[in-house]
């Protein structure tokens, strides 16, 4: 078991002490919070997540007094390295994260509230925070005022810190103040405590000083971020504190409340896509655009139009091939005439008059309007699919220039990066002057970090050379403060000046915007491990087969690949409703349980930062146990990694090393328990009933005691087949298919699998139940069970790939079985049979639907009345097949469909069924809960059982499978019509 140090030991028993809050110093959690995604990575001393002002001002009382760095952190979101450093990392994502009051023209809020949900509070006002960063899914509002977050709409609402009102902050020495707007001179006795006013009366004095310096050293782009922002601070007898520590990046204070102006939601808005024939044409026709007041300006390079048609087909179509550069445009108004009328004259202007663009796309609905933005929110993180070891490197990528000087300097880019010889991805926010730029670089080769050393040297030369800044809005950080000085010249003394006044220790996050001896900009890079020659280093491989003994089919180069992958951007911590992601992570939002931070730990156990026991410890094991293989983020991952793989080989080194403990057996064996209930089906149904024996239940079993349970058949599905004859193959020609019969359609819901059989006969399908099949083993899985799931993969594999080879096409009702014979079983089996199983296993919905499509399904449906509530599983969307079961049902005559997006339910599998995480099923599962209460529903739908069990749990209407809605309508199976129930309390099929 890993061992404290006695100094980490120490610090972690008297923090815990102190505060409230949840402190961590140990290996496993420090691996976590020793990157972001930035290029860079430190290994802390220990985290600290407060719960409160009082956690805040004890942590930094206490570093001050031991001389322990203090560096803030929110969703760890940051490019440029900002949050990392080798102390405590104070992280406020985990628990300041809620808005403490709300008006019409202003919101006070919690540091670790995110950017995203801010704006989803706010429209219950009609209002929202302009400022929208490209990470507004994830990112904190402490970290967009740390960093004076802007993004798109930066023509129109400017950055963060136009919209401060006031902060409550630390400062280096533990005190809380309320700070703002500060007057220079009080009548009376003086205002506030005697630490702020010497703090504004220093302030105060360095800055009337050296007004001139402050003058004439500012850049002459519109956007800065560079340094401590000083212009402005000191005007018409006041001091704004407020103002002054946006931007500061936690070194000056840390923020534990923040006051912010407010602004109307736009009533209309409306977008066009301009495209051109070069960049340079592009940037010309961004400064004729601004004439027009557009809200947004952004500007695309041809590699990132590419990417965008190969990810969306609709982009294929909206994209001209010719394209060499896109120019997104917005505009916004009270009136839709309006905003169509000077969207068209825009358009005129730069397409006919000017002849920049030879093509322009317009978009006035809402829906299309957000479609059209996706392509400069969604599209650039893509870029992290690139495969191999040449990555997209965020080192350079935050520049703005006058954007009368953008056409030219795009010029000077092109210039220098063929001069280093780099390729890279051009992506600007064009109104303002921004460049973001991302070099291809391997930074496992030496030759590239010294290249992407002269490249910032040759780059930022040019930056000053028309007066723009190295950093517009992603901080200084690691990458830009060995550059400050360059910029600002005589201006950066007064920055440390300013520095010393606040921090005279230097605890706060030391190394950032001032530092008197910073490390060059390649210093503490990210390990990583050489992946040359696509990954078949004959040196590497030896060397990571005597790290770590794998425990699935692939080899060490390419578990290294998976875990490079991950670039730490933080997308997986998204908690909006438009994307699923991870849903444990929405459960529990802590570092913990996003993706990243399990690619992290697989990435230091393979970088040597994490011992290799530490995959058997309790703590991995705790995290590990966050990852319930849903697929969704790898299915939403901008770099698609496969973390669901990852966390298989993590788990199955703990339980080969460890074994499983009682609860996690219970749950690899449900599929006997449940044949015992079919067995004993009327005392297992009086049991499940029972209050004492659910009481023993949980006691013993682990599974929760106010959680709903199916019912037992007292007959299997299997047994039923066997009497049908359907166990029999059959040697007829034409569409055929063997059913894999899940635990739940076997022993639970036999109704289900004969409702699939019925329907896909009468559809000409013959239907072929193997009589050796066994349980698919999604819960062995889930627990890290290898062999046991080895055991029955071997055995499903070869009884569902000699079906295959006779011509059957394997479906399932669960979609859980569906990934298991797609995805899973070929982690742990690599042979032919595995990838011709995975070839030929479809879900049944999308069966059928396929059918639908080439004109061979039946569609003599009689009319059923119903409205329903359709909830799709995490497991069917991570198959990628749409919504199939959705769009059967929609065929029905009579039927009212209202699709559902309100998340996972939040049962994820069988981890809803443990009695520790019963609770916080619930929570999660409430708003999907809450919308199938609706009067007018008739009931549920989903192809998951797990989901069923949870809309079911708090809600009389039951929840049904798609297929047998289409069996009833079919008229195959009567009987099912007593699943439903209308308001009147009966249900029409005619």
């Amino acid at each position: 078991m890993p061992q404290l140090d006695p100094d980490r030991e120490r610090i972690q028993d008297d923090l815990r002490g102190l505060i409230t809050g949840e402190v961590r110093c140990d290996d496993v959690f420090l691996q976590l919070y020793s990157s972001d995604a930035s290029i860079y990575e430190i290994r802390p001393l220990g985290i600290v997540r407060p719960r409160s002002t009082a956690d805040v001002a004890a942590t930094v009382q206490y570093a001050a007094e031991k001389r322990i760095a203090v560096h803030a952190r929110g969703a760890g979101t940051g490019v440029a390295g900002e949050s990392l450093g080798p102390g405590l990392v104070v992280d406020f994502s985990r628990h300041l994260r809620r808005v403490i009051h709300t008006d019409q023209d202003c919101v006070r809020v919690q540091p670790g509230m995110v950017h995203e949900r801010l704006n989803a509070h706010l429209h219950h006002w009609d209002r929202l925070f302009g400022p929208d960063p490209a990470a507004s899914s994830v990112t904190t509002m402490g970290s967009v005022l740390a960093i004076d977050g802007a993004g798109s709409h930066w023509l129109k609402y400017g950055s963060a810190r136009r919209h401060v009102l006031g902060m409550q902050v630390v400062l280096a020495d533990g005190a809380v103040v309320d700070v703002g707007r500060e007057p220079l001179r009080v009548r009376g006795a003086p205002a506030g405590p005697p630490a702020k006013r010497q703090l504004v009366e220093q302030l105060a004095a360095l800055l009337s000083r050296h007004q001139e310096v402050i003058r004439r050293c500012q850049p002459q782009s519109r956007v800065n971020r560079c340094g401590f922002n000083l212009v402005d601070v000191l005007c018409d007898g006041h001091l704004d504190l407020a103002k002054l520590l946006v931007g500061s990046e936690g070194t000056l204070a840390l923020f534990t409340e923040i006051e912010l102006a407010v602004q109307p939601v736009p009533r209309h808005r409306a977008v066009t896509l301009l495209v051109f024939e070069s960049l340079e044409k592009a940037a010309r026709a961004a400064e004729a655009v601004l004439p027009h007041r557009p809200t947004a300006c952004d500007l695309m390079d041809r590699r990132h139009l590419s990417l965008a048609r190969e990810t969306d087909p609709r982009f294929d179509l909206l994209i001209p091939a010719a394209a060499e550069a896109g120019l997104l445009v917005e505009v916004d108004g009270d009136e839709p005439y309006e905003v169509r009328d000077r969207l068209l004259r825009l358009v005129d202007e730069i397409r006919n008059r000017q002849q920049l663009a030879f093509g322009a796309r317009q978009a006035f609905d809402p829906f299309e309007v957000d479609f059209f933005w996706r392509l400069a929110r969604k599209i650039q993180p893509v870029l992290y699919r690139i495969k191999g070891a040449t990555r997209p490197v965020p080192i350079v990528e935050d520049v703005a220039v006058p954007p009368e000087c953008l056409a030219e300097f795009l010029v000077r880019l092109q210039n220098v990066l063929k001069r280093q010889e780099v390729v890279a991805a051009v992506f600007s926010h064009a109104g303002q002057g921004q460049v973001h730029v991302q070099p291809l670089l391997d930074l496992s080769d030496p030759a590239d970090v010294q290249r992407m050393r002269r490249l910032a040297d040759d780059y930022y030369q040019e930056v000053f050379h028309v007066g723009g800044t190295i950093s517009a809005e992603h901080a200084c950080g690691l990458s830009r403060t060995p550059y400050l000085r360059r910029q600002y010249g005589e201006l950066y003394d007064v920055f440390r000046e300013v520095k010393r006044i606040f921090d005279p220790q230097n605890i706060l996050n030391p190394g950032k915007v001032v530092c008197d001896d910073p490390s060059p900009a390649v210093t503490n890079l990210r390990h990583v491990i050489s992946l040359q020659q696509e990954g078949r280093d004959e040196q590497l491989e030896p060397k990571l087969r005597d790290l770590i003994e794998l425990q699935l089919n692939w080899d060490p180069a390419q578990v290294a690949e998976t875990t490079r992958a991950c670039s730490g951007c933080g997308e997986c911590r998204v908690q909006s409703l438009q994307g699923r992601m991870c849903p444990i992570f929405r459960i529990f939002p802590a570092e913990e349980a996003s993706p990243r931070a399990k690619a992290n730990l697989i990435r230091g156990v393979l970088t040597g930062q994490l011992d290799l026991e530490s995959l058997t410890s309790e703590e991995f094991k705790a995290v590990a146990d966050l990852c319930v293989h849903c697929h969704m983020c790898v299915s939403e991952c901008p770099a698609r990694v496969d973390i669901p793989k990852l966390m298989l080989e993590g788990k199955g080194a703990y339980v080969a090393a460890n074994g499983l403990p009682f609860s996690d057996r219970v749950m690899t064996h449900l599929h006997a328990l449940s044949a015992l209930g079919s067995r004993l089906a009327p005392l297992a149904n009086w049991a499940i009933a029972n209050r004492q024996m659910r009481w023993l239940m949980e006691k013993t079993l682990g599974i929760a005691q106010g959680r709903k349970l199916p019912r037992f058949s007292s007959r299997s599905f299997q047994k039923r087949a066997s009497r049908r004859r359907l166990t029999r193959p059959v040697r007829r020609t034409g569409n055929k298919v063997a059913f894999f019969v899940d635990t739940y359609a076997n022993f639970n819901d036999p109704q289900l699998a004969e409702a699939a059989v019925a329907v896909l006969e009468h559809n000409g399908i013959s239907v072929y139940v193997p009589p050796e099949q066994r349980e698919a083993g999604m819960s062995a899985i889930a627990c890290g069970a290898l062999d046991r799931v080895r055991k029955l993969a071997r055995h499903n594999l070869a009884v569902f790939a000699d079906a295959v080879r006779q011509g059957y096409h394997i479906v399932a009702t669960e979609p859980a079985v569906v990934v298991c014979l797609t995805r899973e079983y070929t982690n742990v089996i690599d042979n032919e049979d595995a990838r011709l199983v995975a070839a030929n296993t479809s879900d049944i919905g999308a069966y059928l639907w396929r059918m639908h499509m080439l004109g061979k399904l039946q569609l003599d449906l009689r009319p059923i009345n119903a409205s329903l509530g359709y909830h799709m599983p995490c497991r069917l969307k991570a198959l990628g097949v749409g919504s199939p079961g959705e769009s059967l049902l929609r065929l029905i005559p009579g039927v009212t469909v209202h699709h559902y997006e309100e998340g996972c339910s939040g049962m994820c599998g069988t981890f809803g069924m443990k009695r520790e995480n019963y609770r916080a099923s619930l929570r999660a599962g409430w708003p999907l809960i809450n919308r199938l209460r609706d009067p007018n529903l008739t009931a549920g739908v989903s192809e998951c059982c797990t989901c069923k069990m949870q809309m079911e749990q708090g809600t009389t209407k039951p929840t049904i499978h798609p297929i047998k809605l289409l069996a009833l309508s079919y008229g195959l199976m009567p009987e099912l019509a007593s699943l439903l129930t209308t308001t009147s309390g009966e249900l029409t099929v005619t």
